[in-house]
């Protein structure tokens, strides 16, 4: 094994819009602390044309070759090219199509894109992310039952990214901000239908966040509540209280990603409609 650098090209070929390959690719690179990839994201390759610019950029800046292709002319032109440099190329699809061939009985039909098809699923996001869109950060508080989720918790909770990334799996999203002095929007107590989460953070990392904000939008406020610890503290205590009251599970994330929230909003509704589905 050569001795790592600080850095390695990193190649992701992909005949569709390069998602799967991108999302693969950084999970294993996160693995890695002390070298980054750089990163050449090659989409839609479906041609020997498509593919002479790709191999040219592998062979200018060498590195690691990560792809999904389906069509068996290009992938053998890109893997022979690969062996000629030297160069590790592995296709992320092909060991799963060969366990399901082998677990199936059956081959695979190759279809381009055939997880982007405009289908019901596709649809269902769409309408998630145009609910979610609406009902961010408060807005249309009267329509929150045909919400599947409604987020709730104090600002900088990370509750407009994580209800994106809800949407973006087909669950739609609602998020109220729980701000001092404001009444709750009416009905939120009495929802029948969404599962009602709470997110909260420590008091600490809620005026790290809030201040950034504020660096960032080049505002000063001095003595300010909204950056004050135990005025915050006030608040997160009101949240949690809020929602011990009304049994809402509450998710801490003061040091979880959007995902991880998100799965765990995931595993909270599965549950739940689980629960439901048994009555």
């Amino acid at each position: 094994m050569s001795k790592p650098t600080s850095f390695f090209h990193l190649h992701l070929v992909s005949d569709s819009t390069g998602e799967t390959l991108i999302t693969v690719a950084r999970a294993a690179t996160a693995q890695y602390t002390q070298v980054s990839a750089v990163e050449h994201v090659y989409p839609a390759v479906r041609t020997n044309k498509q593919l002479d610019h790709v191999l040219a950029e592998i062979e200018q800046e060498p590195g690691v070759i990560l792809y999904t292709l389906l069509d068996a002319a290009l992938i053998e032109r890109l893997e022979a090219t690969c062996r000629d440099l030297g160069l590790p190329c592995l296709s992320i699809l092909g060991p799963v199509l060969r366990l399901f061939e082998s677990h199936l009985g059956a081959e695979a039909t190759p279809k381009v894109g055939a997880q982007h098809a405009l289908d019901a699923e596709y649809f269902k996001r769409i309408d998630a992310l145009n609910y979610t869109m609406m009902h961010d950060d408060g807005q249309m508080a009267d329509d929150l039952e045909r919400a599947d989720v409604v987020l709730v918790g104090v600002s900088r909770t990370s509750k407009t990214p994580t209800s994106i990334y809800l949407a973006n799996r087909g669950v739609k999203t609602a998020n109220i901000p729980l701000v001092p002095g404001v009444p709750l929007p009416p009905g939120l107590e009495a929802l029948k239908n969404p599962l009602v989460v709470g997110l909260f953070a420590s008091p600490e990392r809620i005026v790290a966040i809030r201040q950034n904000r504020l660096l960032g939008l080049k505002a000063h406020q001095e003595d300010d509540q909204y950056i004050d610890q135990d005025a915050v503290s006030d608040e997160i205590t009101y949240s949690r209280r809020l929602c011990a009251r009304n049994g809402w599970p509450l998710i801490d994330v003061t040091r979880r990603s959007i995902e991880e929230t998100a799965a765990a909003v995931m595993a909270l509704l599965a549950e739940r409609r689980r629960q439901l589905g048994g009555e």
